[in-house]
């Protein structure tokens, strides 16, 4: 398919002559003034390269280019002023409105053709090289999605290698993650949590949830399998888990540090530590309590990292909810509320409100995620 050149001047002399030097090799069309090249520039076929005139009555050719580089369909069509106006400053003024050349008349056809097919093969040249960047940045944002789905994928199965240590349903990662997704999305509607619930932060607090009890790799089964309750000498060991898991992400961050120390790939470092931060928090931090009486390090209040509220609440929800090796599932109603006395003790108040505020939701995750349907006790 031949290129479309649109000739504008407004005299038709000039029309018919450079019209006629081009329409053996190409699709011409012609306008008679700046205001008619604007209605035919955009109207099927687009033009591939426009010749333009300076002086002309009414809206010149500088005025002309102006609008042509406002209109989207228009401004990257390259323009070449054919005209009459000789002088060096003229040039530069059309250059530098965007002019891609500058041809003086009398028109000299051999110039003429050759500085068309020379824009014209480096127009199309643009556009090859526009398209093969599209199609690159296609395949950067495809192999970048695989490479999250592995990440993801990866995280996941040690999540879940670790809740399998302790006999506890795999269901509950995708429990809990569920939960903290409704509450996050709750909270994220009052202003004292919308900045620090931004969606890059929700993302990531729900891909880093699971990671919450990684640390039970480092439990001993004696313990972590034991039926019935645990000793309190036990206790004390089931507690390290939370540090455990905080330690071994804490040495994750340090690794990501020490692999790219002159800030190679600087961009995807700061997501993976900020993933990485946020799952350490929550690994450290979920069985930590609001009045500050809980583990490992005694925080209180907003020292708690909020990330690690969500999944205190989600957590302690899901275990009343499911049947575990140490106990029998609560009903609902009893298991709502346990959690409604923690507010202000156990869980952050505002937490625990949103929590209420969405009950329905929450059930309706633990019904449709259910690993099986227990009698529950009283």
């Amino acid at each position: 398919m031949s290129s479309t050149i649109l000739i504008v001047d407004d005299n038709r002399d000039n029309l018919t002559v450079i019209g006629g030097l081009l329409k053996g090799e190409y699709h011409v069309r012609v306008a008679n003034s700046g205001e008619r090249a604007l209605q035919v520039a955009v109207t099927q076929p687009i033009p591939d390269l426009i010749l333009l005139d300076i002086m002309m009555p009414g809206m010149d050719g500088y005025e002309t280019l102006r609008h042509l580089r406002q209109i989207p369909e228009t401004r990257d069509i390259p323009v070449i002023f054919v005209t009459a106006m000789s002088a060096d400053e003229d040039e530069e003024a059309g250059l530098h409105l965007g002019a891609v050349d500058y041809i003086t008349k009398p028109i000299r056809p051999a110039i003429l053709s050759a500085r068309v097919r020379t824009h014209l093969a480096l127009t199309q040249a643009r556009q090859q090289l526009a398209n093969q960047n599209a199609r690159l940045e296609s395949q950067v944002r495809q192999r970048t999605r695989e490479l999250e789905l592995i990440k993801e994928v990866t995280m996941q199965a040690l999540a879940t290698l670790a809740e399998k240590r302790d006999n506890e349903t795999g269901n509950h990662l995708i429990r809990t993650r569920s939960y903290i997704e409704v509450l996050m999305r709750g909270l994220s509607t009052q202003p004292e949590f919308a900045v620090q619930l931004d969606p890059l932060t929700q993302e990531l607090i729900a891909k880093a949830a699971p990671l919450h009890d990684i640390g039970k790799v480092g439990i001993p089964d004696a313990i972590l399998l034991k039926p019935g309750r645990l000793t309190p000498e036990e206790f004390v060991v089931m507690k390290t888990h939370a540090q455990i898991g905080a330690d071994a992400l804490t040495e994750a961050i340090e690794r990501v540090l020490s692999s790219h120390p002159d800030n190679e790939h600087e961009q995807d470092n700061r997501y993976a530590l900020s993933f990485l931060e946020i799952a350490r928090e929550i690994a450290g931090g979920h069985h930590e309590k609001w009045d500050g009486s809980g583990y490992p390090q005694g925080l209180a209040g907003n020292a708690i990292p909020l990330s690690a509220r969500l999944m205190a609440l989600a957590d302690v929800f899901d275990a009343l909810v499911c049947k575990r090796h140490y106990k029998e599932a609560f009903s609902i109603e009893k298991s709502i509320d346990i959690i409604r006395q923690g507010r202000g003790q156990h869980f952050d108040p505002s937490i625990v409100d949103v929590f209420l505020a969405n009950i329905d939701a929450c059930v309706t995750i633990a019904e449709r995620h259910a690993d099986h349907h227990p009698e529950a006790s009283t």
